[in-house]
């Protein structure tokens, strides 16, 4: 064995040129797979936590079959002081209880149907970017004081600004008439149409006094610093949960399916880009191959008939090429992950993606993910796919035949 690898090393410097020219398209689209999987990765985790931060959260408690059924009597009793006993559990979080009903909002010259959200002021701003993304007015600060958060949206289909009242119709969580009239302090523009058109936000006191909820609610909504502390903060909520008869703890895939599909239609178009790339890659290393073995022919021939067992040498060709591979795999790896770390480190952006961020109140850098599975995946795919590109080289040597080879034109 240590002679077919002293063999297999020194036939690949016999040309020098061919074999650098395999090595740095491997290097190439190593470092490339490295730091763009890393950077995809990097984007998911914003993509999640900027979707989640928006309104939802990372993880939430609600009642049994509310998510699937968001019924105003599927609610948790003393909300607020389950959301006290979450934020002692998990002091590094944002919690906030919230409500939520329908109603019809009028102003005096239209009438829409709206979700009504009735949020703790001090605390909403720790679980939803929300609160930051005021075009006009303030955010809610008196419990009791009935005033409302509208999105720009529906402020112009309202036709009303800050200042102006709104009244609210519904139907109360025991059945009764629910109405008020408030007045408009704020109006948000997240950018997302549907929710500027569908949501308003009113202080959670106020908000079970309306829809007479008395000390019910239906959410406790949790946002989280880095999603790969989740695991752990479902770990610390799940008793809490598990405490009162028929809670339920959702995470972010539960609360929003759609994100995760939508990461996966992303994923898989992006590596149908990868394996065109990986691909050529494959192909050159097929090609460099099969030229060395179509002009090693008749020293092949020569070997074979001293004895030498065609597997051999296949077996001598296909170690030709995992040399060669492993060489593009290692050089490769260590030039991506030093990319990678680096901008890890220091923030990718796009041209135009400051200002974007800006106006929605969203990180302006991506961090490209420096994890085993980013940097490895690639390299790893690449290197298989070179290992199979000698197969058909090495098949070639199996049927090799010493007297036909050695009368090849060299």
């Amino acid at each position: 064995m240590t002679l077919l690898l002293r063999m297999a090393w020194r036939n690949l410097w016999r040309h020098a040129r061919r074999t650098w020219l395999t090595v740095t398209a491997m290097i190439f689209s190593n470092v490339l797979l490295v730091f763009m999987i890393a950077l995809q990765f990097g984007t998911y985790d914003m993509m999640i936590n900027n979707t989640l931060r928006a309104f939802s959260g990372h993880l939430q408690i609600q009642a049994e079959g509310y998510q699937e059924n968001q019924r105003i009597r599927s609610s948790i009793p003393s909300i607020a002081d389950l959301a006290r006993d979450t934020r002692g559990a998990l002091p590094s979080v944002g919690v906030s209880a919230r409500a939520a009903a329908f109603a019809l909002a009028s102003s005096e010259e239209r009438s829409y149907g709206i979700q009504v959200i009735g949020v703790e002021p001090e605390y909403e701003p720790t679980v939803s970017t929300l609160p930051g993304l005021l075009a006009h007015g303030r955010f809610l600060k008196d419990e009791m004081v009935p005033e409302i958060v509208i999105g720009a949206v529906m402020a112009r289909n309202l036709k009303v600004t800050v200042g102006d009242e709104i009244t609210l119709l519904g139907s109360g969580r025991d059945g009764s008439f629910a109405a008020a009239v408030m007045t408009v302090v704020g109006i948000f523009d997240t950018g997302m149409a549907e929710m500027d058109r569908s949501i308003a936000e009113v202080p959670l006191p106020f908000f079970q006094e309306v829809f007479a909820m008395q000390d019910h609610g239906h959410q406790v909504v949790m946002a989280l610093n880095d999603l790969d502390a989740l695991p752990a903060a479902t770990a610390a909520v799940l008793p809490l949960a598990d405490a009162r008869e028929g809670l339920v703890a959702l995470d972010w895939v539960a609360l929003n399916p759609g994100l995760k599909q939508a990461i996966q239609a992303d994923m898989s178009s992006a590596w149908f880009m990868y394996g065109v790339l990986i691909v050529l890659v494959a192909f050159s290393v097929l090609n460099t191959q099969l030229m060395s073995v179509l002009e090693r022919t008749r020293e092949f021939g020569v070997i074979s008939a001293l004895g030498v067992r065609p597997r051999r040498l296949a077996a001598l060709v296909m170690l030709e090429t995992t040399l060669m591979a492993l060489l593009g795999l290692l050089i490769g790896l260590a030039l991506g992950w030093l990319v990678t770390v680096y901008f890890h480190q220091a923030g990718f952006t796009y041209p135009g993606m400051e200002q974007a961020a800006e106006r929605f109140n969203l990180p302006s850098r991506i961090y490209p993910s420096v994890t085993f599975s980013s940097i490895l995946l690639g390299p790893s795919v690449v290197f298989g796919f070179c290992l199979l590109a000698s197969i058909y080289p090495a098949l070639r040597l199996l049927r090799l035949r010493p007297v036909d080879a050695m009368r090849t034109v060299a």
